[in-house]
C-alpha cells in the first residue's frame, strides 16, 4: 500500500524530467537520512534502557555529543549539499524572460501565454515541447497560488503583484497533470490543468493553431 503511493499521474516520485529526478532523489536522500536518524535514536534508547554500562561514565554527555550534535549534525550537512546542488537547476534567470511561458493563476483556472506565437494563449492547457528545458514566468491575478507539475518538477508559488520563474523539461511526449499546490479559496481542490509535451518538430504548429483559435 506504502508503494502505491510512489506512481500515478501526480506523483512527484514517478519523474518524467531532469528537474522532477533531481527532486525525486533529494526526497529519498531525505527519507535515507530520516532514516539513519531515526535509527540512531532507537539504537541509544535501547542501549540506555537495556545497556547502559556500555556508554560508559557520563551517558548523557556522550549522547548528547555524538547522538544530539555530531550524527544529526552531519547528515543534516550533506542533506544541505544535496539540496543545493540539485535545486540549482530549478530556479529559472530572470534573463530568459524573453523565451518564457507566462503563467497566469486566478480563482479556479490557469492561463498560459505563449512567447513568439502571435497571442497565443490556453487556458487548462499548457503546452510545451518535450526534451528542451522550458522557463516560465509566474504571476497570480488575485491570491497566492502555486504553480506545480509534480512529474515534472518542483512547485513555485505565483504571489499577485511579483513574478516568480521556474524552469521544467518533459523528457519524452506525453501527457502530464498539474495543480494548485497552495491553497486558495473554496474551490481551489478543482484548480487542475493539463500538460501536453509535443514532439519537437509539431510545437510549432500547435502554437499556430493556437494563435489562429485566439484571434477568433
Amino acid at each position: 500500500m506504502a508503494l502505491a503511493a510512489c506512481g500515478g499521474p501526480y506523483s512527484a516520485l514517478a519523474p518524467a524530467g531532469p528537474v522532477a529526478a533531481n527532486v525525486a532523489l533529494l526526497w529519498w536522500i531525505m527519507a535515507a537520512g530520516a532514516t539513519i536518524i531515526f535509527l540512531a535514536v532507537f539504537v541509544a534508547l535501547a542501549i540506555v534502557w537495556r545497556r547502559p554500562a556500555l556508554l560508559g561514565a557520563a551517558p548523557e554527555r556522550r549522547l548528547i555529543l555524538w547522538g544530539g550534535l555530531a550524527l544529526p549534525g552531519a547528515i543534516l550537512l550533506l542533506l544541505l549539499a544535496a539540496a543545493f546542488v540539485l535545486g540549482e537547476r530549478l530556479v529559472a534567470a530572470a534573463r530568459e524572460d524573453e523565451g518564457a511561458i507566462e503563467v497566469i493563476g486566478r480563482r479556479w483556472e490557469w492561463s498560459f501565454r505563449y512567447p513568439g506565437a502571435a497571442g497565443a494563449v490556453s487556458t487548462g492547457t499548457l503546452h510545451i515541447p518535450a526534451g528542451e528545458d522550458v522557463a516560465f514566468r509566474v504571476i497570480s491575478e488575485d491570491v497566492i497560488h502555486a504553480f506545480w507539475i509534480p512529474r515534472l518538477g518542483g512547485k513555485i508559488d505565483a504571489i499577485p503583484g511579483h513574478v516568480t520563474r521556474i524552469r521544467l523539461r518533459a523528457d519524452a511526449p506525453g501527457v502530464y497533470g498539474g495543480v494548485c499546490a497552495e491553497f486558495c479559496g473554496t474551490d481551489h481542490a478543482a484548480m487542475f490543468f493539463r500538460v501536453e509535451a509535443h514532439p519537437p518538430e509539431r510545437y510549432a504548429d500547435v502554437l499556430a493553431g493556437l494563435a489562429r483559435e485566439t484571434g477568433q
